[in-house]
């Protein structure tokens, strides 16, 4: 699919790499888990995947002259501007636009970030006047920022208010404005140019170590895609097409599920366990974990979360937040994950934790709920 009028590599021809992903396929699904964290050596499709994900996301309806992309279904979560036409009675316009994919220029300021009120106007005039930075041209699509970890920490910080919040606001002087900035985060680097710091690892949802491919004959695959794609880019990618609309079919489908999946009680208790045992700080993990894992069973066309659910989920999410040593050779390991998750589940039924079951949005569900598949 085309990004700003040039194909892109399709997301489905992409050689292994299925950690990562399937990292960005479940933010697709669920924005609020909270972006990812992606690192490893360079040329290792990071840059590729996240546009091709944009790429391949179903386009959105945008209010048609709105410089924020307000989605004009959710009054709610609409700009200052939009909110306070709409309370002026005016009908708001809306078009269709590609979902925005938006790279972070190298060396960006706060102000180039979050976008700056012009108080010289707003003093001489009266008038309130917003320049949209950033985070207003990333809403509803995904933020990619590469070196992540050159940033300028206080730079990462707004990035991160931004994602967790879904909402931008900006004050000078008495004035304010607000503008939804609801979007993926993904962040790249290479450990060996530094690190992040602690606090800021941990408030990237989740984070996938990625390196180059061993195998010989992927390796063979990677060159002979890439060649084919420089050589015929329009051919390239109608050969891939069917995979794509399946795959693009696949992850509108888990949106749509997405609010009917079910968790119980014990599920959470069994994460809570989990995560206690381990040793983990904070509680974000916690509260990661289930909205992957509940994104994961969507995924899957299910309402139910399964142990395995919390086991990939908590893949994703525990790489940068397991410190101890005696962790560092099994915190990717799906073996022992799953051995993790059984004591954890174990615990929690010991515990008779009731297993009354809830949504993401906190509601309970009767015995009479009827269970969609």
């Amino acid at each position: 699919m085309a990004d700003n009028g040039r194909l892109v590599f399709p997301f489905t021809a992409i050689v292994d790499q299925e950690r990562m992903k399937r990292a960005l396929i479940l933010n697709a699904i669920n924005f609020r888990i909270g972006g990812v964290l992606i690192r490893g050596e360079r040329g290792t499709a990071k840059s590729t995947a996240a546009r091709a994900l944009a790429a391949l996301l179903p386009d959105i309806e945008v209010v048609a002259d709105c410089a924020f992309g307000c989605d004009p279904d959710q009054p709610a979560t609409w700009c200052t501007n939009c909110r306070e036409r709409a309370a002026q009675g005016e009908a708001l316009p809306h078009y269709t636009k590609k979902v925005p994919f938006v790279e972070l220029p190298v060396g960006a300021t706060e102000d180039r970030v979050v976008g700056t009120l012009d108080i010289e106007r707003a003093i001489q005039k009266g008038e309130r006047h917003f320049e949209p930075g950033v985070l207003a041209a990333a809403n509803r699509g995904i933020l990619y920022v590469d070196e992540v970890n050159l940033l300028d920490d206080h730079i990462v910080d707004v990035l991160l208010d931004a994602a967790a919040m879904g909402v931008n606001t900006v004050e000078r002087e008495g004035i304010s404005f607000q503008h939804p900035a609801r979007f993926i985060l993904v962040g790249t680097m290479n450990p060996e140019e530094g690190d992040l710091r602690p606090q800021l690892l941990d408030r990237f949802a989740l984070c996938v170590d990625v390196q180059g491919v061993r195998d010989a004959r992927a390796r063979m695959a990677i060159m002979e895609r890439n060649l084919a794609f420089e050589q015929d880019p329009a051919g390239f990618y109608e050969e891939w097409l069917p995979q794509e609309m399946a795959l693009a079919q696949r992850i509108e489908d888990a949106r749509c599920l997405l609010p009917d999946v079910r968790y119980t009680r014990n599920d959470m208790s069994t994460i809570a366990e989990m995560m206690a045992g381990l040793g983990v700080d904070g509680h974000r993990a916690d509260l990661v974990i289930l909205k992957t894992a509940v994104a994961h069973a969507a995924w899957e066309a299910r309402t139910r979360l399964t142990d395995r659910d919390i086991m990939l989920a908590a893949e994703l999410t525990l790489p940068h937040r397991l410190k101890r040593k005696p962790f560092d050779e099994v915190q990717t390991s799906i073996a022992a994950l799953d051995k993790m998750v059984a004591s954890a589940r174990d615990k929690a039924s010991d515990a008779e934790v009731e297993q009354e079951d809830v949504s993401m949005d906190g509601d309970a569900a009767g015995e009479d709920r009827q269970k969609k598949v």
